[in-house]
């Protein structure tokens, strides 16, 4: 769609009427990572992008209310590497459990943008601001600076460009391309989001689209929300990349009047779409892939909170990066870690040092055993099983190069790691946060837990896949 825009702004010139734009980069946060990265935001905010409220009659058509907030449905991060070619986008279930840093705890990913405009206005009415406009402006940008500082901290991602998309924007645009082909495996009907869709192959657009990204009743849990955004978002790449949208100027004049009036863009992207463009020209629809970024749930069926580990979605968003064959062999290697149990003791004497080293592993794709103290001992030390060698040599490795030995008391499938008082690999020098008062002991993971497969086969615009 950034694309089409891009040919579509040189093409028509416009002049001052263009697109909202929002300074959420900032200067001197887009350090250079190998990648032009794009954070894609979709908001059920019920005004158009300049903030004014949108009509009743254009709320009912949209099949929505008036009641709702600026809660971010869709949080999509796009990494361009530098010189092209391929393009990959992970997407962020909205409840993922993130701590922004506001004493506020544990809160979900998609209040992300709510609270910080709470924190911004109190803020400002304590500095004694009183324009009513003034406030609305500048904390809406901080909720935004704030969802875009999260999704970096939470990936080691630099983000560059920032581009938002609300409710009516969402329907526009579909219907601006002639709408988007999906397909289900199953017929679907929600009566709150207004999804009724037959089984197989469709093409939706307006107020459908909406209700068929947005259904969260009858599917299974949110990660299967998370697929329906993945295949639309495949589906309009397709569309755009593929069809006559460049050399049609009707397409392109309604594309971009859909775009003025529902999307919100950081001033860089906007000043320069047509470079953007020209940029992703050589990128194909195939060669964009739409991952989930790794999530564990943890909780009964439906009523899951969706956790991360932060050093596993950091290494995920590194490993997009690579090429495909590349990223397909790194893959196959953490799938083999995550059938090795690591259980660490502390032998060193360090309080806590087991339980972090153990967190350093988990992090890097292992499974996590136990963690415990043990008798003193001067040299560390990685035990296996017969025929693990393999496994003990990478966990070893993980560690800064441990010994390995093996041992008759280790089962199958496991290894367990002594850190002796010569340790000085990964963990050794955590020595800040709460963790320093934590004694080490038995730990164990959470009750009902299931993780997303991070291995799973992208979604690419080539074709159509099917989703429940």
């Amino acid at each position: 769609m950034l694309t089409s825009t891009g040919f579509g702004w040189a093409m028509f010139r416009p002049g001052s009427g263009g697109t909202s734009t929002a300074d959420v980069i900032g200067s001197g946060f887009n350090a250079p990572d190998g990648a032009t990265d794009i954070l894609l935001i979709g908001n059920d905010s019920r005004n158009d992008s300049f903030g004014n409220p949108l009509p009743e009659e254009v709320l009912r058509e949209l099949r929505t209310t008036q009641e709702g907030g600026d809660l971010t449905d869709a949080m999509i991060l796009v990494r361009i590497p530098n010189g092209g070619g391929s393009a990959s986008a992970m997407s962020f279930p909205r409840d993922t459990l993130v701590d922004l840093g506001l004493g506020l705890g544990k809160t979900k990913l998609t209040e992300t943008m709510n609270n910080g405009m709470s924190v911004e206005r109190a803020k400002l009415k304590e500095e004694g601001v009183t324009d009513e406009k003034e406030i609305q402006e500048k904390s809406r940008l901080a909720g935004k600076q704030l969802l875009r500082k999260t999704i970096e901290d939470i990936t080691g991602v630099s983000i560059d460009h920032y581009a938002e998309v609300n409710l009516l924007g969402f329907a526009e645009i579909t219907k601006a391309i002639g709408g988007v082909e999906v397909c289900l495996n199953n017929a679907t009907k929600d009566r709150l989001s207004g999804a009724d869709f037959p089984a197989g192959v469709q093409t939706i657009q307006g107020a459908d689209a909406l209700a068929f990204v947005r259904q969260r009743h009858g599917l299974i849990n949110e990660l299967s929300r998370g697929k329906r955004q993945q295949v639309f978002m495949s589906g309009l790449a397709r569309k755009v990349m593929s069809s006559d949208t460049l050399t049609n100027p009707a397409k392109l004049t309604e594309l971009i009047n859909a775009i003025k009036k529902s999307v919100t863009l950081d001033p860089a992207l906007a000043d320069d779409l047509l470079g953007f463009a020209q940029q992703m020209q050589g990128i194909a629809g195939g060669d964009v892939q739409f991952y989930t970024a790794p999530v564990h749930l943890v909780g009964p069926s439906g009523k899951e909170d969706v956790t991360i580990n932060i050093p596993e979605v950091k290494q995920f968003a590194a490993n997009l990066l690579l090429s495909p064959q590349e990223r397909e062999q790194k893959m196959a290697a953490q799938q083999a870690r995550a059938q090795i149990t690591v259980s660490v003791y502390n032998a060193s004497g360090v309080s806590g040092l087991a339980a972090r080293v153990l967190d350093e592993l988990s992090g890097q794709g292992f499974k996590a055993g136990s963690s415990s103290n043990a008798d003193s001992m001067a040299n560390s030390v990685v035990y296996y099983a017969a025929g693990d060698e393999q496994a003990a040599a990478q966990v070893a490795e993980s560690l800064g190069g441990l010994r390995t030995e093996v041992s008759s008391n280790v089962t199958a499938g496991s290894v367990q790691v002594y850190l002796g008082k010569d340790y000085k690999g990964p963990g050794a020098q955590n020595f800040a946060g709460p963790r320093t008062i934590r004694l080490d002991g038995f730990r164990q993971q959470p009750p009902l837990h299931t993780q997303q497969d991070v291995n799973e086969q992208p979604i690419t615009a080539d074709g159509i896949p099917c989703v429940d």
